[in-house]
């Protein structure tokens, strides 16, 4: 007779077979192959490929056109980031018992849920500058001198997109945020309010530590999305014009599809990975250390 201890360690082995299986052979195995890759001149048809050792890490660094990819990224990190403090107030507002509750956080979530190409070719059209709705709404206002052509200029391109982006991905974090919200105890408010302690006190000591652990996700995902951003761009602008909207993902695949070059994209590849992982020990130890202060 197997002892129900023996028994729970066979099920908890048995159950992770399989993740463990599926994690070596889409996460594991192609990341090592993809160092190997990067080491290489391979153009994505030949049989064979000649090793080059770093040749496309030196290459990858002194390219101008990725640089200008990468800097068009930190457009979306930033606009992004400064919208997470709205994105919370929304959550907290939102979080309250009023009526048609349910029917804003249904409008606030539906962007999310919508296809990322249908979202990019349905803003193409309100941007146009041929009738788009738009420079419509702007001459219905009295303000047709601000009209311009806003995915043709180099100067706003990124700030337009990520402004599509904005509204696509908002509503996402907004949902997070309130779902984190809902599981902090209702007794911790009762007692705050016996306390005295009014809405700011109640968001600034109790809400914002107790969801923690939520911020610092929403702040991952703010680098990962903001890093790999690529359907809106594509869709939208293409990366032009020239490079000015291009972005990292967007440029990797260029590089890879259209110029054949597959060892450097697969070092950009590399390269974008590295970026997310040091970006989110940084940002990892920064919210430690603000816990600490707090707890202190």
């Amino acid at each position: 007779m197997i002892s129900l201890k023996k028994q729970k360690s066979f099920f908890i082995a048995a159950s992770l077979c399989l993740p463990v299986l599926l994690l070596l052979a889409f996460v594991m195995i192609p990341g090592l192959d993809l160092f190997r890759l990067s080491a290489t001149d391979w153009d994505g048809l030949s049989s064979k490929s000649n090793f080059i050792g770093f040749a496309n890490y030196a290459a990858m660094f002194k390219n101008a056109d990725l640089w200008q990819s990468l800097k068009n990224n930190m457009v979306y990190f930033t606009v992004h980031l400064l919208m997470i403090p709205v994105e919370l107030a929304f959550a907290v507002l939102l979080n309250q018992k009023f009526r048609g509750s349910h029917f804003y956080k249904t409008v606030v979530f539906m962007p999310y849920i919508i296809n990322g190409v249908a979202i990019s070719y349905a803003f193409s059209y309100f941007f146009s500058p041929i009738n788009g709705a738009f420079d419509a709404l702007l001459k219905v206002l009295g303000l047709g001198n601000f009209s311009r052509p806003w995915l043709s200029d180099a100067g706003i391109v990124n700030y337009v997109l990520s402004f599509v982006s904005l509204w696509r991905f908002s509503g996402y974090h907004v949902v997070l945020f309130m779902a984190a919200l809902q599981s902090v105890p209702e007794e911790i408010y009762e007692a705050a309010l016996i306390d005295g302690a009014n809405s700011a006190q109640v968001f600034r000591y109790i809400q914002i530590p107790s969801i923690m652990l939520m911020v610092d996700f929403v702040l991952f995902d703010n680098i990962r999305g903001a890093l790999q951003v690529f359907d809106i761009p594509f869709v939208m602008t293409s990366g032009g014009p020239g490079y000015a909207s291009s972005t990292f993902t967007l440029y990797t695949i260029k590089t890879s599809f259209t110029f054949s070059r597959f060892g450097l994209a697969a070092t950009m590849a590399v390269a974008i990975m590295f970026m997310i992982v040091l970006i989110y020990v940084i940002q990892n130890v920064i919210i430690h250390k603000l816990v600490l202060r707090e707890h202190k």
